[in-house]
């Protein structure tokens, strides 16, 4: 009898072994602050997620997201997303940990991935040539000549809604921001943050400009689907906005908060 017991006891012991580990992989915030980073998933987008002369990763994004791991207790690793259409499939195989790269908020991201409360305003904008820019102040006028949009990005499900699905795909809005300034495309569909950081005067795209807003939205950062990650980035986020540490991060980037 004491043998069964014996028995007995050493499975429960066993079984609630088991019953914890499982209990602790469910949790994808231990998951992080076990292995002491956080893996930024992000692309080369100024002013969110760029690197300055010494290769160190700069930017509103790159901040917030440093800020947030430190609370975390964990580093910041950034990872640069090669394809951004396959953004979520990396972040569930656990490839990275978060979308951190001003990413806007739509149904296929929510769908897709468990998204934080809005922080930024942002809006899809066509930039042309300066010079040109007046031609090109109707979606109608859009109808008839070459634009270059990044592959999977909300720039394309603009297009896409006003009946335009002949585009050429780049890797990123550097790259579709180059095919105008090269004459390669008529135009291009970008975030408004990134034209303002980038067509500014004494920039390399200097020449272009904002021929119309197409979208108005919202950025978000993307966790793996039912991560408790996003309810502690909530938290923070609303401290930071409280305590005017994201306004100060915003002016020094030139992006503006959203609104409490």
């Amino acid at each position: 009898m004491k043998k069964i017991f014996a028995l007995v006891l050493t499975l429960i012991v066993i079984l609630s072994v088991f019953a914890g580990c499982g209990q602790q992989n469910t949790s994808d915030l231990a998951y992080v602050q076990e292995k002491g980073k956080l893996v930024v998933g992000v692309t080369i987008y100024e002013p969110m997620d760029y690197q300055d002369e010494n290769g160190n990763w700069t930017g509103f994004d790159a901040e917030f997201a440093q800020m947030v791991a430190e609370d975390l207790g964990v580093e910041a690793e950034f990872v640069i997303i090669a394809d951004w259409k396959k953004k979520f499939v990396e972040l569930q195989m656990k490839e990275i940990d978060v979308v951190w790269n001003g990413m806007t908020i739509t149904d296929e991201a929510k769908a897709n991935a468990s998204v934080s409360d809005p922080y930024v305003i942002n809006a899809q904008v066509v930039v042309t040539k300066a010079d040109v820019a007046a031609n090109f102040a109707t979606t109608d006028s859009l109808k008839d000549i070459s634009i270059a949009v990044e592959n999977g990005s909300a720039a394309a499900q603009a297009l896409d809604a006003i009946g335009i699905t002949d585009y050429l795909v780049t890797d990123d809005q550097a790259k579709a921001l180059t095919e105008v300034l090269s004459g390669t495309s008529d135009a291009c569909v970008i975030d408004i943050t990134m034209a303002r950081a980038m067509i500014k005067e004494g920039s390399d795209f200097a020449s272009l400009a904002i021929a119309q807003e197409l979208t108005s939205e919202y950025y978000g950062i993307a966790f793996r689907k039912d991560s408790d990650i996003t309810a502690k980035v909530n938290e923070l986020m609303a401290g930071y906005m409280a305590d005017g540490t994201l306004a100060a991060l915003a002016q020094k980037y030139n992006v503006a908060l959203v609104e409490d």
